[in-house]
């Protein structure tokens, strides 16, 4: 029975990748940061049949600890500090979790590993954050990274980081290049989320309004439970590599934002709209697309869920809780 451990198990990509895995038949672990984490219920609720453990990411010694104790053939390092827009207020945490954390778990995985840096699989989050100010259009592996935010920063760091341990030691270790990727389970200061939620409590009239930054803003998003699958494939290769995982559509804020309420049912989503300067970014990027050529030619990889699939399926599920708080 093969053994993996997920860093950030408590996010929707965690919780989607446990699922996946445990269907597999895997033995996981998941790593939780503190004794007290706010979300410790969630991910017993989800996936009970996940192992908790405590680490963190910034503690090399807690992470040794925690792999001797899951003894994994699979690591995905998926923790980070993710909410873009926190970035700019902290970037020093989220260069000591996003970036450094990154560094920490390849050498806490390298040393079990021992004299077979390959005998131990990895993979790193990687973002289309690093992207940022686009180089090419659509991104693809090669693309020039430009980040425009302090995660994006971290992110470039730890995706090099992967790419010299792998090319250092021979450690069997890839990087998924995800673009946007959004479920019922995204956090609701993400913006598909804060949107679908948004509309669903406009619905049920808990609320009148909705305010946004950048309506323009163009990204690629997909489903989060499509998306990681890929990332366990990358892991079944014979080597480590690179991959961007995405659509290769592209839509707008206002493409969601009609999504969104056509799915709720209401017909002109302007009269509940405003924008704010308070939710435009200091350094915008305004368009990423994903190039997944590679990821479907060598991994067999595609995305079953479509946009307006995806965002009606968020829409559905806001709508249950909206209803259940109007009673």
């Amino acid at each position: 029975m093969p053994r993996a451990l997920i860093t950030g198990i408590t996010g929707q990509d965690g919780l989607y990748l446990a699922e996946l895995l445990i269907s597999k038949g895997y033995t996981v672990y998941g790593l939780i940061r503190g004794q007290n984490n706010p979300k410790i219920e969630l991910v017993r609720r989800t996936v009970p049949d996940v192992r908790l453990v405590t680490g963190d990411l910034t503690d090399v010694s807690s992470l040794v600890r925690v792999l001797s104790e899951a003894q994994p053939d699979e690591v995905y390092n998926l923790g980070a500090i993710s909410f873009v827009a926190y970035s700019w207020e902290n970037a020093a945490l989220t260069t000591d979790v996003t970036g450094k954390g990154v560094l920490n778990i390849l050498e806490a995985t390298r040393l079990y590993a021992g004299d077979d840096p390959a005998s131990v699989r990895f993979y790193q989050a990687s973002s289309s954050e690093m992207f940022g100010k686009v180089q090419e259009v659509p991104q693809r592996e090669s693309t020039l990274l430009w980040p425009r935010s302090p995660y994006g920063v971290a992110k470039v760091f730890g995706h090099y980081m992967t790419i010299n341990y792998r090319e250092s030691y021979g450690m069997h270790a890839s990087s998924g290049i995800l673009f946007n990727h959004e479920s019922p389970r995204r956090g609701p200061e993400f913006v598909t989320r804060k949107v679908t939620r948004a509309v669903a409590r406009i619905r049920h009239g808990l609320q009148d309004a909705l305010v946004m930054g950048n309506l323009d803003a163009q990204r690629d998003w997909g489903f989060a439970g499509d998306y990681v699958e890929a990332m366990w494939l990358m892991l079944q290769q014979p080597h480590g590599d690179d991959y961007v995982v995405a659509t290769g559509e592209t839509h707008s804020i206002r493409d969601l934002l009609n999504a969104a309420f056509d799915a709720a049912g209401i017909a002109d989503w302007e009269p509940h709209v405003h924008q704010s300067q308070e939710f435009m970014r200091p350094a915008e990027v305004d368009l990423l697309v994903g190039d997944a050529t590679k990821a479907r030619e060598v991994l067999g990889w595609a995305p079953k869920v479509g946009f307006r699939e995806l965002v009606a399926m968020m829409v559905e599920a806001d709508l249950r809780d909206a209803a259940a708080e109007a009673r």
